[in-house]
């Protein structure tokens, strides 16, 4: 996410042309078969890594020589990364997957924020999201950095940010690009003139509440109105485009900023259409715990980035505002929150906050912080440079051109040892994690899958040693030495007796070690279904170890797929078409040849089928104080007439207002629709009177469905 002030601007265009448009490239990515929970993403700013192509650098004062001003374009590029690539500088640090800038044209104008230029060097002010920013390349050169990565089993994820396209001001169509929206080169509306109402034009949001955030602007940038059909199939449109170009996955800026509804319809799409990881930022601020945020993960079809992880973490280890209790019960706490905390993107640091790295701060505090984000629950992000200890207290400074490639810094080192093992270790990758020693200063906790354990221990006192006594692991007896031995940090071997208990040993100041173990899994376990949100006839794809070479049978709740509908069998992965059965939650489980069944994973959920999105609306809805409006209906994407669990509370303020009370849903397309409002408090549930109201929902897009509360 990219935030700015509303000031005059320059325009200035780049020299570069557009290439002709690439063919869509083949699933490439035939090698890295294993899930996403597998591997380590390397967060890059496309334009502060590595100048490949000195030609795609704009023209003139866009351009910074050096990077000394660091709010202009900088010369990073896809050529340059697909040369990382090349040099196994990213192979060797064992990163599967890297997340780069949004991809797509931005504008071109030089902006005057204060007095300080700013161009769209970070991705996030765009104009045409059909066609690709020529300072990073060229459509080719976009297909190049896909095919050079999947032939070295690295996955490439793309930033996308539909919440809004660049700066623009309602007083004045001349500040910066006007917000313009391009579709393939088409200009279809600017901010100030804009007779199709694609934008909104409702102010600034002020962050107070979570219906300012989604329905005015995110500071000056033009917002978009995600309620129009034009818009809808726009983004579909786009987000294919990328999509046959060969992505991996997605991660969406600004989800707390966009309505759910829509969102959950778009994900509905992509999952239809070709299923990618995707996750979502969702800014969380130190101990902030939102019960919105949670929902959003648990019911959006994408993930999150784990902000109530990375602030925790950085609390504990950066700040020293935080102990080790915290940070366990954090992991406590998060088991609990997220239907599916495996899937949430752990990091330390990322592009909208102050590195990890503080000047003069012991370099043992971050190899810490790395060493637990490594390890612990979720798809661990390194942001570039974290690995060679860059600084940066904020924007643009955070951001700054990639300093050094070294391949000796013991975070490089650290990372190349710890991040293959969620590969080849599955309890880190997909197991539960148990808290097996805790104080103020050290915690060692343990994952665990079927057979497979790991074991971590960090002493986060970097002057004293501590004495660990009555410490009992989940490792088979024998002695262990520590994976992280050899690159200095000063860990040691233990010794496990056949009940489990260690023998004492002294954690050394600083310390961090890592011991495990893996074995065969005979019997089927489970270890992840993705996507968790599809519709019937489309594929899943289910991750476990002990599912045997021979096909079986995948359960839906109680109703069993075999034969055909099975897609694929081995004994790590199974591919499998839902079957036809009704809308809902379903726990999948996997049995094997010989009728040996797995545990459930649970919360997978079946849409009733595509997916579109309606604004319902109900005026002269009068309340009590503490009473809110809520929204539910006979579709399981309507809570199938949940009281306990309905649709809400609704908005009353931005787009209509009170009494008037609205939401976005997302519902199934090309269907009658039956539905009703209630109202809820401390006191009974109140439903509205009369008949059910009814809506037939359109084939594709959005719709809105206005109606008066019936006493």
């Amino acid at each position: 996410m990219e935030t700015r002030l509303t000031a005059p601007f320059l325009a200035l265009a780049f020299a570069a042309g557009l290439a002709a448009p690439a063919h869509a490239l083949p699933d490439t990515n035939v090698a890295n078969k294993q899930g996403y929970n597998t591997d380590v993403i390397y967060q890059i700013v496309t334009d502060r890594f590595v100048d490949g192509n000195t030609a795609n650098n704009p023209a003139g004062a866009a351009y910074s020589a050096g990077c000394t001003q660091k709010k202009l374009y900088c010369g990073g590029d896809w050529a340059g990364i697909q040369a990382k690539i090349a040099d196994g500088y990213l192979t060797g640090m064992g990163i599967t997957a890297v997340w780069i800038s949004q991809p797509v044209e931005n504008i071109t104008a030089l902006v005057n924020y204060s007095g300080t230029y700013n161009t769209s060097y970070h991705g996030y002010w765009a104009r045409d999201f059909k066609k690709p920013n020529l300072a990073y390349g060229t459509l080719t050169d976009f297909t190049n950095l896909i095919a050079a990565a999947h032939a070295k089993n690295i996955k490439v994820i793309i930033d996308f940010a539909p919440n809004h396209t660049s700066p623009a001001m309602q007083t004045d169509a001349s500040f910066a690009e006007n917000g313009k929206l391009y579709d393939n080169g088409v200009l279809l509306s600017s901010y100030t003139t804009d007779p199709n109402g694609y934008f909104h034009h409702t102010g600034g949001t002020s962050f107070s509440n979570l219906e300012d955030g989604i329905y005015r602007n995110l500071f000056d940038l033009a917002d978009i109105n995600h309620n129009k059909p034009q818009m809808d199939a726009y983004f579909k449109a786009a987000i294919k485009t990328w999509l046959d170009l060969g992505i991996d996955g997605i991660r969406m800026d600004a989800v707390k900023h966009m309505p759910f509804g829509w969102q959950k319809s778009f994900m509905a799409y992509v999952h239809g259409y070709k299923p990618v990881f995707t996750f979502g930022e969702w800014f969380l601020g130190e101990n902030e715990v939102d019960p919105a945020n949670h929902y959003f993960a648990n019911k959006s079809g994408m993930s999150l980035l784990d902000f109530q992880f990375g602030q925790k973490v950085r609390q504990v280890f950066k700040d020293g505002s935080a102990d080790m209790t915290s940070l366990n019960q954090m992991l406590t706490d998060t088991a609990s929150q997220y239907s599916q905390v495996n899937d949430q993107v752990t990091f330390i640091d990322n592009h909208d906050m102050p590195r990890f790295k503080a000047a003069g701060a012991n370099n043992r505090k971050l190899e810490q912080a790395l060493a637990f984000t490594l390890t612990s629950r979720g798809v661990p992000a390194i942001y570039y440079g974290t690995e060679q200890y860059m600084e940066g207290t904020g924007d643009p400074d955070n951001r700054a051109r990639m300093t050094s490639f070294s391949t000796t810094t013991t975070a490089y080192k650290m990372v190349a040892k710890l991040a293959p093992l969620r590969k080849t270790n599955p309890a880190i990758a997909y197991g539960t994690t148990t808290q097996r020693w805790v104080s103020s200063n050290v915690l060692i906790f343990e994952r665990k899958f079927g057979p497979n354990v790991a074991v971590v221990a960090i002493n986060r006192d970097l002057v004293n040693a501590t004495n660990i006594t009555g410490f009992y692991a989940g490792l088979p007896a024998g002695t262990y030495g520590d994976v992280l031995a050899g690159i200095g940090l000063a860990g040691n071997s233990i010794t496990v007796n056949s009940s489990g208990a260690v023998s004492n040993f002294s954690l050394a100041p600083g310390a961090v070690a890592v011991w495990q173990y893996t074995a065969a899994t005979a019997t089927p376990t489970m270890a992840h279904v993705g996507p968790m949100m599809s519709m019937a006839g489309k594929t899943i794809t289910i991750d476990g170890r002990g599912f045997g070479a021979t096909k079986g049978t995948v359960m839906f709740g109680a109703t069993a797929v075999t034969g055909t509908a099975i897609l694929s069998w081995e004994d790590t992965q199974v591919k499998v078409q839902v079957p036809a059965i009704a809308a809902g939650v379903y726990a999948v489980s996997v049995k094997n040849a010989s009728g040996v069944a797995s545990g459930a994973y649970n919360a997978f959920e079946v849409l009733t089928g595509p997916q579109v999105t309606v604004r319902f609306v109900v005026n002269n809805a009068y309340t009590s104080v503490g009473e809110n409006v809520y929204l539910s209906g006979d579709k399981h994407e309507l809570t199938s007439w949940s009281s306990a669990a309905p649709i809400g509370p609704l908005f009353n303020q931005v787009i209509h207002a009170y009494p008037s009370w609205y939401t976005d849903v997302s519902v199934p397309a090309s269907s009658t629709i039956s539905f009703k409002f209630l109202k809820k408090s401390a006191n009974p549930t109140v439903w509205e009177g009369g008949s059910n109201h009814t809506f037939v929902t359109p084939a594709s897009g959005t719709a809105t469905v206005n109606v008066n509360w019936q006493p």
